[in-house]
């Protein structure tokens, strides 16, 4: 229908992928090649989108901080889908040990058992684990691979997830910015809080309940903090975000973080 809300299309994504849990969800779409925005579901679908024709992925919105919570396996084999697709794009950074121990993981959920006659020594070069996958990365994950026999699917992906959750950047949404002083950071939206970045270190963190307001002005964006024990008064910090559409999405961002999960 012409008037169509975005939950009407989500419905219908969700229902074709028998998907219950679908609050940690969302459909994204680009509104030039570097720009995401999630859909939003409240308003009509042809008021958020400019250009034809409509192109959305399917993508998980909210990262749950303890997948084994979940309920369903489907719920969980979706989100080991976008972590893998997270990890595979360099998105969400991991070590050697930790590229090869996920891989490995993927490998028991997608192929079973390693089996000596069936997976010769190329069988992994069709998996990708890492940005810039190496030969001894992929000697490491079929290493890895045959000490996970017996293990099920399902519990292939739990314990991808276990370990993949403890990643320091997992779930975290980043934002380009500056701080006060013109210096460039990150800003980064989680479960817990608000997090800056400089030079890719966590040099702060915001947790939500420690956060009263957040706002955006022009392309600034405010959160009002507060007060420590010894202070008497609240404080209010700002940021320099590229643009007003830039503060206004990441605005957005946190404050349907903060009430997912607080």
């Amino acid at each position: 229908q012409k008037r169509a809300k975005g939950q009407v299309l989500f419905d219908k994504v969700c229902e074709h992928l028998n998907l219950l849990e679908k609050d940690y969800f969302g459909l994204l779409f680009y509104e030039n090649s570097e720009q995401k925005n999630w859909l939003d579901s409240s308003k009509e679908i042809k008021r958020q989108i400019r250009s034809l024709p409509w192109i959305f992925t399917f993508n998980v919105k909210f990262y749950p901080p303890d997948p084994s919570q979940l309920t369903e396996d489907i719920t969980r084999y979706f989100l080991c889908l976008q972590l893998r697709q997270d990890i595979a794009s360099g998105r969400l950074p991991c070590s050697f040990v930790t590229h090869a121990l996920l891989g490995s993981y993927i490998l028991q959920a997608e192929l079973g058992d390693h089996d000596p006659e069936e997976h010769h020594s190329d069988y992994i070069s069709e998996f990708q684990f890492a940005p810039n996958q190496t030969q001894e990365m992929e000697e490491k994950v079929a290493e890895l691979h045959k000490t996970h026999r017996g293990l099920t699917p399902a519990q292939a992906d739990s314990q991808f997830l276990e370990n993949a959750k403890r990643l320091s950047m997992y779930g975290v949404d980043l934002h380009h910015a500056k701080d006060s002083e013109g210096v460039d950071i990150m800003l980064g939206v989680c479960a817990n809080g608000l997090l800056i970045y400089k030079d890719r270190l966590r040099i702060n963190r915001f947790a939500w309940p420690k956060i009263l307001k957040i706002s955006y002005k022009r392309s600034n964006f405010y959160i009002k903090v507060r007060p420590a024990e010894l202070e008497q008064f609240e404080s209010t910090i700002g940021f320099k975000l590229p643009n007003h559409r830039a503060a206004k999405r990441l605005w957005k961002v946190c404050v349907e973080h903060h009430t997912f999960f607080r």
